[in-house]
C-alpha cells in the first residue's frame, strides 16, 4: 500500500465529517473544491491579471478608481485619458515579479490609498497590497515610513514615484502545465489503524490518469466520477455497504502549482437498516376492527413511489375464538377416554382366554385314575398291513413283532 501522505505530509484538514448509512445501501463521501476545476479554455495568458485601484478623496467623493491593469500576455491598459504616458507598470512583470506602479509629475490630485491586485482566476488566488500616497509642497518633508497597516509614501509634488508591489511566487511569474501537477487521492484507514499506515484506494489526474488500488471487488465498489476535474466533484461513491467497509476515509486534494494541499476526513458508520412498522385497519365477522398506527403520513400523491412496509396485524380476541379453543380441548379429552376404555377391554378379555387354556403342572401328580370309567367293549383290534421290513438280525424282528401285535386289556377301575 502507498502511505497516506506521501505526496505531502503538511495537508490542512479542512472538514471532519461522521456517515451513517444502512447496510447494503450506496454511500456518497463529499469532497468538493472549485479550486481544483481544470478547464482547457486556451486563456492561460489572461489566468493573471494584476490591476491597480486608487481610493481617493480630493474631490469629495469618496469612490474608488480603476487606474491601469495588465495580464500575463503582456498587454497593459490605462482607463484615464489623462492617465496615459503618466502611469505604467514593467512590461516583463509577469516574469520578474515587480508589479511597482510608476506615477510620473505626482499632484495633489494623486493623493489616496492605492491597492495592487493580484488574481489567479484559474488557481482562485487573490492577494492585495495598499499603500498610501501624500504629496507634499517641502522637499524636506517626503519621506516613508509604515503606519502599522501599510507603507506611507510622502511625495513631492511635481515629481515621479513608484508605489513598490513585488510578488515573485512561481505562481505569479511561471507558466507550469497544470494538468500534470493536479492530483487527487483517497485512503481507507480500517477501524485500529493509524494515518500513516492507511491504504492507497485512488489516484486521480487531471490529465485524466486513473490508478485503483487493492482488490478487484474493492476497485468495483468504489469510484469517482470522469468528470471530477470538469465539475470539482471528487466524492467517492461506495455501492453495497458491508460492515467491513467501515473506518477512516481521506480525501486529499493536492494542486502543486496552485499550493494548494488540503484534506478531508470522514468517519463512514454502517448500520442495519430500520424497518418500517405499519398497522393497518381490517374488519371481519364478529372481530373488533384492529387499531392502525402509522409512523408516517401517506403520500396523497398516487404518482409517489412508495418503498416496502412490513404490516403488523392486530386483531383481538372474541368470545367465539374463545370457545372454539374450549371444544378442542374437550374433543382432544374424549378421544383420549375412549381410546382408554378399548384399552382396558382388550386386556380384560386377554387374560380370561388365558384362564381357560392353563392347566396347571403341579397338579398333575394329585390325579387319581380311579375316578375315571374307561369303557372297552367297543375296542376291536387294530389289524395293519403286514409291513416287511428287512431287519439286520432276528432279535430286532421280534421285538418289533411283538410291538404290533398288543393285545386289548381290560382295565377294572373299581379295584
Amino acid at each position: 500500500s502507498v502511505p497516506a501522505d506521501a505526496s505531502n505530509p503538511d495537508s490542512v484538514v479542512v472538514s471532519v465529517l461522521n456517515i451513517s448509512a444502512t447496510l447494503g445501501s450506496q454511500a456518497v463521501l463529499p469532497c468538493k473544491s472549485y479550486r481544483m476545476v481544470w478547464t482547457q479554455d486556451r486563456l492561460n495568458d489572461r489566468q493573471r491579471v494584476v490591476h491597480w485601484d486608487v481610493y481617493s478623496k480630493y474631490y469629495g467623493d469618496n469612490k474608488m478608481e480603476r487606474l491601469c491593469d495588465m495580464y500575463s500576455a503582456g498587454d497593459q491598459r490605462v482607463y484615464s485619458s489623462y492617465n496615459q504616458g503618466r502611469i505604467f507598470m514593467p512590461q516583463n512583470a509577469f516574469t520578474d515579479g515587480n508589479f511597482s506602479l510608476v506615477i510620473k509629475d505626482v499632484a495633489e490630485s494623486d493623493e489616496g490609498t492605492y491597492s495592487c491586485n493580484l488574481h489567479h482566476h484559474y488557481c482562485h488566488l487573490y492577494e492585495t497590497v495598499k499603500i498610501q500616497l501624500d504629496i507634499t509642497k517641502k522637499a524636506e518633508d517626503a519621506k516613508e515610513y509604515w503606519d502599522g497597516e501599510k507603507p506611507v509614501i510622502v511625495a513631492l509634488e511635481g515629481s515621479t514615484v513608484m508605489l513598490p508591489c513585488v510578488n515573485r511566487n512561481h505562481i505569479w511569474t511561471e507558466r507550469h502545465s497544470e494538468e500534470e501537477q493536479q492530483v487527487v487521492h483517497w485512503d481507507r484507514q480500517p477501524p485500529g489503524v493509524p494515518h500513516d499506515r492507511a491504504d492507497r484506494l485512488i489516484d486521480l489526474y487531471a490529465s485524466g490518469e486513473r490508478r485503483s488500488y487493492g482488490p478487484l471487488f474493492v476497485r468495483q465498489k468504489m469510484n469517482i466520477t470522469d468528470t471530477a476535474f470538469a465539475l470539482g466533484d471528487f466524492s467517492l461513491r461506495i455501492s453495497e455497504l458491508e460492515s467491513a467497509d467501515e473506518g477512516t476515509y481521506s480525501c486529499h486534494l493536492h494542486h502543486h502549482y496552485c499550493g494548494l494541499h488540503e484534506r478531508r476526513i470522514y468517519q463512514v458508520f454502517v448500520t442495519e437498516p430500520v424497518r418500517e412498522k405499519k398497522v393497518v385497519n381490517l374488519t371481519t365477522h364478529n372481530i373488533a376492527p384492529a387499531i392502525a398506527c402509522f409512523p408516517f403520513p401517506f403520500p396523497s400523491d398516487p404518482n409517489v413511489v412508495r418503498g416496502h412496509n412490513v404490516i403488523n396485524v392486530i386483531i383481538p380476541e372474541s368470545r367465539v375464538h374463545f370457545f372454539q379453543q374450549l371444544g378442542y380441548v374437550l374433543a382432544t379429552l374424549l378421544l383420549f377416554v375412549v381410546f382408554l376404555i378399548i384399552v382396558v377391554l382388550v386386556t380384560r378379555k386377554r387374560r380370561q382366554r388365558g384362564y381357560e387354556y392353563n392347566v396347571k403342572k403341579h397338579g398333575e401328580k394329585d390325579v387319581n385314575l380311579k375316578e375315571f370309567t374307561v369303557d372297552t367293549t367297543d375296542l376291536t383290534q387294530y389289524k395293519s398291513e403286514d409291513i416287511r421290513l428287512d431287519y439286520k438280525n432276528n432279535i430286532l424282528k421280534e421285538k418289533a413283532e411283538q410291538a404290533r401285535s398288543f393285545p386289548a386289556k381290560n382295565i377294572d377301575l373299581d379295584k
